[in-house]
């Protein structure tokens, strides 16, 4: 068979049921072989950006390795920006490019790019095919790479004569990855250690981050904070790992974190951090994080450990098998005597959890507050619902206001921070769970980088719901002016407010969707129950809301966790007891 039939058998005898992609020169041999399957479904996108953040949001809502296909030179360089974006947040992919025939590569022809070279830095491996013959075994590396040990984007280039040679295909290959073995099962000294730690700690703290998402250890986690009675923090990559109702969790640490959350982690004296890295939204100045605390710190990756903060117990190994060992190791503790009394612990940050609520201010001049809008919808749709954010205040209040249950319910970009992630990464993942709700909390400038999508959603009966949060203006930017630039608001009008430029509602009708419109709170619960009422179609509310609220609490950029603000002016109150 061709190279091209070849490719496509290959992705057939992986399970591979949706690709997203748009067709072009150097790829068009393989779509010819695609037309004819009937186990792969392609989904045609309308900009390759919209394939990659696609595919991640299928593999984020179904677990399963998500895959983006696009031709060379500028298709390929279009995937850049959502190859660089699963990277950060470790999620599995799988991109498949074309590229122009071996004896033109390097001659700079018609729509050459160094893809293998581009995208090097940000892919967890790579690869230049060179003969049809190898195409099976080079796909099922892939796979393996990207949904195994710590999850990321694998990119696979396949120039065009490869695609149209005649090959010999044979099913399985043989994988040949010599240097590659993840480490799943931690060493049991380890474990030992960090379970007699979290026996004798005064002020201890879970520390979860969306590693422990990535591997399917939500049971076990509840299963351990139930058994040891420490105080959970989640990261924003870790909504949804545990249960937000529960009388446990403190809520989500950080930058917009919640002051007890935030506060925890830094009186802590041990911090068990599970699946997280220790990022600089989470930490603020490094050198004044938690400065008393001592660290167990397990990851699958070890390049993790130690590269942030030191760690006095590093456990390398897969999550589930972290925590499923820590609860037998920890139980073991118990029986033998060993077990700390955190009344006094709990007593503070269960004072300051009750002290120092989520909230917002009513805007005066009567419009729509943001944080009431997307609580309310978290409210109404409910948490089996999967919720995709995009980037910016509308991302920091879905994270604070909607309130997760579940794993796999709230998919946002959280390390590379790509605005226009939302559409087509909730588009990706209605298209693997078809049977979930699935709303997309997007900003209005946001909102503009990748809405062409929803002509995608349309055709292909994929119907996303929309809430469009319409403050006028790129919201987070105007925040920061607002607090560190004297007011000065350089480029940050959009004009969607002042001449309704572009009309969302005109704007997702011509797209093929149903548009909606809320300006205040009197309409906001029969246009969520209308736009929950439509199930045939895209639906996309432009929720008109007011230019100055901001998030809060805030630690500003370069400053330390203590310097945390619970509102502009608004420092938290702390006995010295909390100190």
């Amino acid at each position: 068979m061709s190279g091209a039939s070849a490719l496509v058998r290959s992705l057939e005898e992986l399970g591979v049921d949706v690709i997203f992609g748009i067709p072009g020169g150097a790829i068009l041999p393989a779509y010819d072989p695609l037309f004819d399957s009937e186990k792969v479904r392609h989904i045609l996108v309308r900009h390759e950006q919209g394939a990659g953040h696609a595919a991640t949001g299928y593999a984020q809502a179904t677990g399963r390795v998500g895959v983006c296909m696009a031709t060379s030179g500028p298709g390929a360089t279009n995937l850049v920006t959502p190859i660089a974006d699963a990277y950060m947040d470790s999620v599995a992919m799988v991109a498949i490019t074309g590229q122009v025939a071996k004896s033109s590569i390097g001659t700079d022809a018609f729509q050459e790019a160094d893809i293998q070279g581009i995208t090097l830095p940000i892919t967890k491996h790579n690869y230049l095919v060179q003969s049809g013959e190898e195409l099976p075994r080079i796909l099922a590396e892939a796979f393996h790479l990207a949904g195994t040990g710590r999850p990321g984007p694998v990119l696979v280039d396949i120039p065009k004569d490869v695609l149209q040679a005649q090959t010999m295909f044979s099913w399985p290959p043989t994988l040949d990855l010599p240097g590659y073995h993840p480490t799943l099962h931690p060493h049991g000294k380890q474990i030992r250690e960090a379970a007699r730690m979290i026996a004798t700690a005064k002020r201890p703290v879970l520390y979860v981050g969306g590693g422990v998402l990535k591997a399917g250890a939500s049971a076990s986690l509840r299963q351990l904070a139930e058994l040891t009675g420490l105080p959970v923090v989640t990261t924003l990559m870790a909504r949804g790992a545990f249960p937000d109702s529960h009388p446990q969790h403190l809520g989500m640490p950080g930058m917009h974190g919640t002051v007890s959350a935030v506060y925890a982690l830094q009186r802590a004296d041990l911090i068990v951090a599970l699946g997280a890295r220790f990022d600089d939204r989470v930490t603020g100045k490094l050198d004044s994080f938690a400065p008393n605390a001592a660290i167990v710190h397990a990851d699958i990756d070890p390049a993790e450990i130690g590269k942030n903060r030191a760690a006095d117990v590093p456990i390398v190994g897969d999550a589930r098998y972290v925590i499923d060992e820590l609860i037998v190791t920890v139980g073991a503790e118990h029986a033998a005597g060993h077990k700390a009394d955190l009344t006094d612990w709990w007593s503070q940050v269960g004072d300051l959890r009750d002290r120092y609520p989520l909230g917002w201010e009513e805007p005066p001049d009567g419009t729509l507050a943001p944080q009431q809008v997307i609580q309310r919808l978290g409210e109404m749709v409910g948490p089996d619902a999967i919720y995709v954010a995009g980037v910016g205040q509308h991302q920091m209040w879905a994270a604070q206001f909607v309130k997760y249950e579940n794993p796999a319910t709230w998919l946002n970009s959280g390390g590379l921070g790509t605005m226009g992630y939302a559409v087509p990464a909730a588009m990706g993942a209605k298209a693997g769970a078809p049977d979930k709700t699935v709303w997309a909390i997007d900003g209005d400038g946001c909102f503009q980088m990748t809405n062409q999508e929803l002509a995608t959603c349309a055709l292909e009966g994929i119907p996303i719901k929309v809430a469009v949060i319409n403050n006028g203006n790129l919201g987070m930017v105007r925040q920061w002016q607002t607090l560190f630039y004297d007011e000065r608001y350089s480029n940050t009008d959009l004009g969607t407010h002042k001449h309704r430029i572009p009309d969302f509602v005109k704007l997702a009708e011509a797209l093929g969707c149903v548009g909606l419109r809320c300006e205040t709170v009197a309409d906001l619960d029969n246009t969520i129950a209308a736009a929950m009422a439509v199930t045939d179609q895209p639906v996309v509310i432009d929720f008109v809301v007011g230019k100055d609220a901001m998030v809060w609490p805030m630690v500003a950029a370069g400053t330390g966790n203590d310097e945390i603000m619970f509102a502009r002016g608004v420092r938290p109150r702390f006995d010295e007891d909390d100190l």
